[in-house]
C-alpha cells in the first residue's frame, strides 16, 4: 500500500470496526503525514485497570512488511471477535494500539531513514552515550513516540522490522561497545516473551543462526539510541524488536504467507499480558481510594509504576517461579507478599496500604496528597477518630454561648437611658 492507501485502510477499519476501535494520530512525519494509530478494545479510549500493548511497524522506511501485517492483524481481530476465544481475551482484557507506520516518509523514498535521512532507531536517548539527549534536536517521529509514552502507559510493546528472522530483546548495546551478551534486569522475562513469539512462529525457533530464534541485542550487534532500550528504561514498557522477514521488501504476493507465519506469534504475544505476570491495584486503607505508587520485585532491580488514576499495575515475570512483590507509596506503609506464579495463569494481588501517622496523630504528607487535599485528609482523620468527643464539646460550647448572650442583653436593658439626638454634619 502507498501512504495514501494505508491512510484510507486505517480510516475504513475505524468505520467498519467502530464498536471495538478508535483511530487517532500521535503526530506527523517530517513531511506532515499523520502517524495514525488504531486502538482495539471493548472500551476504546476509556481508562481501565487493564494492560496496554503497542505494535509499531515501518520504523525503517525500507522495511514495509510490518505495516502490511499490522493492518491484517487489526482486520483479523475485527472479523473474529466473539468467534475466537484468543481474540476475545485480547479485545476484552487488553488495550491494543497499532501504529502501522512510524516512518511514512522513508517508505515513500524507499530508504531506511526518514525525510531528513535520520535512522529513527538511533534517535532515542541512550543510557550509555548522551550525544542525543537534546529532545528538541530529535526527529518529529521520535518526539511523537516519546510524547505518546508520556501520555499513555504501556505494559509491553514490539516493533516490526525486516532483514532477518529473530526476536531481539534488551540490552541492545553495552558501555564498551563490544559484541557481547549484555543482560538487563529483566533478562529472564524478556527471554520468555521473545520465546513466546519465536515458538509460536512457523519456523523462527528453528533458526540455525539464533538459538531458539531469539537473541540479546548486544550479542547480535550493538545499537545505540534505539527505541527498544529507551522503552524499557524511560517508558516502563517491555519492548521487543521483531525481525519478521529475511527479505526487507518482498514481493506483495508473499505477504499472505508471511502473515500466516506470524499471525499466532503476534496474537500470543499480546495475550501473554493477561495470561502471565502479576496484576492488581493499590488502595488506601483509610479512604479506599486508589494510590499511585511503585511495584518492585525482590532481586530484580527494576521498578514498575502504577497508573495515576486507577493505580493499577501489570508486572510481567517468568512463570513457574516464586516472587516477593512489594508496593510502595510515599506517606504510606509499604507492604510485601510472596506469590507463586503459575505457568499458564496470571496472579492478581491488590495492596491496601495504611497511612503513616506521626506521634501527634497527624498523617504524614504524601506525594499523592498535596496542599489543601493533604490538610483535608488530616482533618478527616481527626474527625474519624475523635468524633464523639468533638460533638459533646460543640454542644456544650453552643449552650454556654446562648446563656452568655441572654445575660448581656438583660444587663443592657437595665442600664439603657433615653437616647440623645445626634446630628450628622456633612
Amino acid at each position: 500500500m502507498t501512504n495514501s492507501e494505508l491512510e484510507r485502510a486505517v480510516k475504513e477499519f475505524g468505520r467498519r470496526c467502530s464498536h471495538i476501535s478508535r483511530i487517532y494520530s500521535i503526530g506527523e512525519s517530517v513531511r506532515g503525514f499523520p502517524l495514525w494509530v488504531i486502538e482495539i478494545s471493548d472500551k476504546p479510549g476509556q481508562e481501565e485497570p487493564e494492560p496496554a500493548f503497542k505494535f509499531i511497524g515501518n520504523v525503517h522506511g525500507d522495511e514495509p512488511v510490518g505495516r502490511e501485517l499490522l493492518l491484517l492483524l487489526a482486520n483479523w481481530i475485527c472479523d473474529n471477535y466473539k468467534r475466537d476465544p484468543l481474540v476475545d481475551l485480547i479485545v476484552d482484557k487488553v488495550h491494543l494500539h497499532i501504529l502501522p507506520s512510524m516512518n511514512p516518509d522513508g517508505f515513500s523514498f524507499r530508504r531506511r531513514g526518514n525525510a531528513n535521512k535520520v535512522d529513527l532507531n538511533r534517535d532515542f536517548p541512550d543510557q550509555f552515550f548522551p550525544w542525543n539527549n537534546n529532545e528538541d534536536a530529535r526527529q518529529p517521529e521520535t518526539k511523537a513516540i516519546m510524547s505518546w509514552l508520556r501520555e499513555m502507559r504501556f505494559t509491553a510493546s514490539a516493533s516490526l522490522h525486516g532483514g532477518a528472522l529473530v526476536a531481539n530483546y534488551p540490552w541492545d548495546a553495552s558501555l564498551d561497545k563490544r559484541k557481547n551478551y549484555y543482560a538487563c534486569p529483566d533478562d529472564g522475562t524478556f527471554r520468555f516473551l521473545a520465546s513466546i513469539y519465536s515458538k509460536s512462529h512457523y519456523n523462527m525457533s528453528l533458526s540455525k543462526e539464533f538459538e531458539g530464534g531469539i537473541t540479546n541485542g548486544a550479542a547480535w550487534y550493538p545499537v545505540y539510541g534505539g527505541m527498544q532500550d529507551w522503552n524499557y528504561i524511560y517508558g516502563g514498557c517491555f519492548e521487543l524488536t521483531l525481525e519478521i522477514s529475511d527479505n526487507k521488501w518482498p514481493n506483495a504476493k508473499e505477504l499472505p504467507t508471511i502473515w500466516e507465519y506470524n499471525k499466532m506469534s503476534m496474537l500470543n504475544l499480546v495475550a501473554s499480558l493477561v495470561k502471565t505476570g502479576v496484576h492488581g491495584r493499590v488502595f488506601s486503607s483509610d479512604s479506599g481510594r486508589p494510590l499511585p505508587g511503585l511495584i518492585t520485585i525482590k532481586g530484580i532491580n527494576y521498578t514498575v509504576k502504577t497508573s495515576g488514576t486507577l493505580a493499577d499495575y501489570h508486572r510481567l515475570l517468568v512463570p513457574g517461579e516464586r516472587y516477593e512483590v512489594m508496593a510502595t507509596v510515599p506517606g504510606y506503609k509499604s507492604k510485601a507478599t510472596h506469590i507463586w506464579l503459575e505457568k499458564e495463569e496470571a496472579t492478581n494481588v491488590d495492596f491496601i496500604l495504611d497511612p503513616e501517622v506521626s506521634s501527634d496523630g497527624t498523617l504524614l504528607r504524601s506525594i499523592c496528597d498535596c496542599g489543601r487535599k493533604s490538610r483535608l485528609l488530616s482533618i478527616g482523620y481527626f474527625w474519624g477518630t475523635h468524633f464523639e468527643v468533638y460533638l459533646v464539646l460543640i454542644v456544650v460550647l453552643a449552650f454556654l454561648c446562648f446563656l452568655l448572650t441572654r445575660r448581656i442583653k438583660s444587663n443592657l436593658l437595665k442600664q439603657r437611658s433615653p437616647p440623645k439626638r445626634s446630628v450628622l454634619t456633612v
